[in-house]
């Protein structure tokens, strides 16, 4: 899908950890919930109801408000059959969507290289942290990773202008003459200026920001706050990938995962109400998703690794409300006591890539999956 005007742009917040799905979107009148949690379970009269079953956890106020508006999605019991349960691999799947074998390419790389396959713009694809997401790596597709975009660029600490830019054209000489002497050397050599040019390229963003947004200054908000800037800059950046957490939620899980959904709830809507105070909004989408949901019975203090989870879609053109079903809480009907997936993240992933990217998803996801319909026709 495209606006009259501008190209549609995907922001991806991962919730690194496993995001514990039953605090997330509650079914708070299920009595299984209770007996299943008796210490982290949301108090009834704590719980923000969006539905006369189900309701945010307390923390997510501001998400309560972008349902309530239309503007967002849930994808109930997003995963895939025979989670394995570890961080590591369930993320690697997500990134590259290969269940069965290990992926070599990750999926946004591969969104990026078909919107840009002569790689005219070095920054179509940005990532923000120390180091690029495994779901955004392509051989020899460009990605600029930015872990601090107020110091980002190279020798940003050199302010004379002509030292600068001498040191600079030392750095291109040194990787130029790398192309066409190996494979290796190819890549080493083509990333080297492909990341001068990312940086001189975003550097340029924060100058030319303003806002009367006050962002948070916490990790999540100040990341998104750098899209922010890169978005209303009208570089051409079309993919954007953060995280957030962790919410790897073992123990102290009531205090840690109110205070990260507390930041995640707030960030999100101060974000787009920066890109509506610019009339920026209306070709982004966000895309919340975490690796797996939690166990449905508490440990003592949190929850351990699960299976299925919830995943959120966010923004102007979003069809806000609910799309599958909440996996069933029945003891019979678990699976090594966690609830059962019944969306599989491809489908998502393929609504995504073809209702809002104008894309074909099945060379990236690997097949035709059910696609909930939750972009604006």
């Amino acid at each position: 899908m495209t606006t009259a005007q501008k190209d549609p742009v995907l922001v991806v917040l991962q919730l690194s950890g496993g995001n514990d799905y039953l605090n997330t979107v509650i079914p708070f009148t299920d009595p299984l919930y209770r007996d299943y949690r008796p210490t982290v379970g949301i108090p009834e009269d704590n719980v923000l109801p969006i539905t006369a079953e189900l309701g945010f956890h307390p923390s997510m106020g501001h998400m309560r408000d972008m349902y309530k508006q239309g503007d967002l999605a849930i994808i109930h019991g997003v995963g895939y059959e025979n989670s394995p349960r570890s961080h590591f691999r369930s993320m690697d799947i997500w990134h590259t969507c290969e269940p069965e074998t290990l992926g070599t390419e990750g999926w946004l790389g591969q969104v990026i290289r078909d919107i840009d396959p002569d790689k005219e713009n070095v920054v179509t694809g940005v990532s923000f942290g120390p180091s690029m997401f495994r779901a955004m790596a392509v051989p020899g597709v460009p990605v600029a990773t930015v872990d601090d975009l107020t110091n980002y660029g190279l020798l940003t600490g050199i302010t004379e202008r002509q030292q600068r830019e001498r040191i600079l054209d030392r750095y291109k000489s040194l990787y130029a003459p790398r192309i066409g002497t190996g494979p290796v050397m190819d890549f080493l050599g083509q990333t080297g200026l492909d990341a001068l040019k990312g940086a001189d390229i975003l550097s340029a963003a924060p100058t030319i920001y303003a806002s009367i947004v006050e962002y948070a200054d916490n990790p999540i908000a100040q990341k998104l706050k750098g899209i922010s800037q890169i978005h209303l800059a009208n570089l051409g950046t079309r993919i954007f990938y953060c995280d957030h957490g962790s919410f790897d939620s073992h123990a102290n899980q009531l205090a840690t995962h109110a205070s990260l959904w507390s930041e995640v709830s707030a960030a999100i809507q101060d974000f787009f109400d920066d890109l509506r105070e610019h009339d920026a909004a209306e070709n982004v989408i966000m895309l919340v998703f975490s690796e797996f949901g939690r166990r449905t019975h508490d440990n003592g203090s949190g929850t351990d690794h699960g299976a299925a989870g919830v995943t959120f879609v966010i923004g102007d053109h979003v069809q806000g409300g609910e799309y599958s079903e909440y996996p069933s809480t029945k003891r019979n009907d678990l699976q090594q006591g966690d609830l059962v997936p019944n969306t599989d993240f491809r489908g998502v992933y393929s609504t995504i890539i073809e209702d809002w990217m104008g894309l074909d998803a099945k060379p990236i996801v690997g097949r035709t999956f059910e696609k909930p319909q939750f972009i604006e026709a």
